[in-house]
């Protein structure tokens, strides 16, 4: 039996309102390229990181959704995020991952540290320059 990449605990972020046992599936839109049906469901262990997530997320959707973070726990098998680690951070310091297989909602986290306005924005310009590119998303 292998090692588990990480203990966790683990969380993602989202717009959805979830709920304790929800299940969080792959096969959804990508939020940064819409075209694209995602083959898996991403997390990690930095509730930050989740929390940056979700801003993201909202700035993505339609409306003024809340940002939402979950604590999850993976139901099965997990590997270190490709679209993170291989191309931008070796070693996964951010602690992201990704799995085929669903996440259980544990809980959802209401403290997380929030961007500021400045930082939003400069989000919103990456995520515009993001969004007009042809990046790729390993999926």
């Amino acid at each position: 039996m292998a090692e588990p990449l990480d203990p966790g605990p683990f969380f993602h972020g989202t717009v959805a309102d979830l709920r304790v046992g929800d299940l969080v599936t792959a096969g959804r839109r990508s939020n940064y390229r819409p075209e694209i049906v995602m083959n898996h469901v991403y997390f990690t262990a930095l509730v930050d990181g989740a929390g940056l997530a979700a801003e993201i997320a909202a700035e993505l959707a339609a409306g003024t959704p809340r940002p939402r973070v979950y604590a999850v726990e993976p139901t099965g098998g997990f590997e270190n995020d490709p679209n993170v680690t291989d191309k931008k951070f070796p070693g996964n310091p951010t602690r992201s991952y990704r799995s085929s297989e669903p996440l259980r909602v544990l809980d959802e986290v209401t403290e997380w540290t929030r961007l500021t306005p400045e930082a939003l924005q400069m989000w919103r310009e990456r995520l515009a320059a993001l969004l007009s590119s042809e990046a790729e998303i390993i999926n």
